[in-house]
């Protein structure tokens, strides 16, 4: 929210007092002298008057995840294992999972308490693509890559899929990168050929790769660079 509505939030200060505050130049975020009353802040921000402290801020976390088969992508289940349960972490339940995948689906999980930042990474409309290494029953032609590229209609959800982009390897391997997340979308897609997917691993979003010295269901948190690679993709 913007500062001066943090500080006319608190019983203390009226928005008067908030803009009085401001113009003196008493307040600080995040170590930084602020006087604009639009100045946005967050959960995370560190607020301080006159060197009391107003809010202290909680940490950002981010971690990638290299997700296991048969691990939900949930934070508590009845029946299976969650990818909560593989951290070793303080407070791992104010995490959320950035771009969930399937039971089978192994590779690339993000895991954050930043709301705003897991959504920029995961909104079709900025245009972060997620890559998926896709093994298939059945050969793939390029008949595929034309289709994936126009779009698919979903009847369920009475809707034409994002163009996609498909790199095949081989007869039965492609790199398939979306820019929207449906249901069981990946499988769905090769459904139209009745070509069945027989393995689904996430290698990329956006600018984060899959650290390849992570073995399935171990994790670390993500870098500084990777972090702004998201709020800033031009730059990463």
């Amino acid at each position: 929210m913007r500062l001066d509505r943090f500080l006319s939030n608190l019983p203390r200060f009226s928005r008067a007092d908030a803009r009085l505050l401001l113009a003196e130049g008493r307040l600080r975020v995040d170590g930084q002298v602020v006087r604009d009353s639009r100045h946005e802040v967050r959960e995370f921000s560190r607020i301080e008057l006159d060197g009391e402290l107003l809010q202290a801020g909680k940490p950002a976390r981010y971690f990638m995840l290299n997700k296991p088969a048969g691990v939900v992508s949930a934070t508590e289940h009845a029946e299976y294992r969650t990818v909560l349960d593989l951290l070793d972490e303080p407070d791992r339940h104010d995490l959320h999972i950035a771009g969930r995948l399937d039971l089978t689906t192994t590779g690339l999980l993000v895991l954050t308490n930043d709301g705003l930042w897991s959504r920029h990474l995961t909104q079709p409309r900025n245009r972060l693509g997620k890559v998926y290494r896709v093994h298939t029953e059945q050969p793939i032609t390029e008949a595929y890559a034309e289709v994936f590229a126009r779009g698919l209609y979903f009847a369920y959800e009475d809707l034409t899929t994002l163009p996609a982009e498909l790199e095949i390897l081989d007869s039965h391997c492609a790199l398939l990168t979306l820019h929207e997340g449906r249901y069981h979308q990946v499988k769905r897609m090769f459904g139209h050929f009745r070509n069945r997917v027989i393995g689904l691993h996430r290698e990329r979003m956006g600018p984060l790769r899959l650290d390849e010295h992570l073995a399935p269901g171990q994790y670390r948190p993500l870098s500084a660079d990777e972090i702004a690679a998201v709020r800033h993709p031009t730059a990463g």
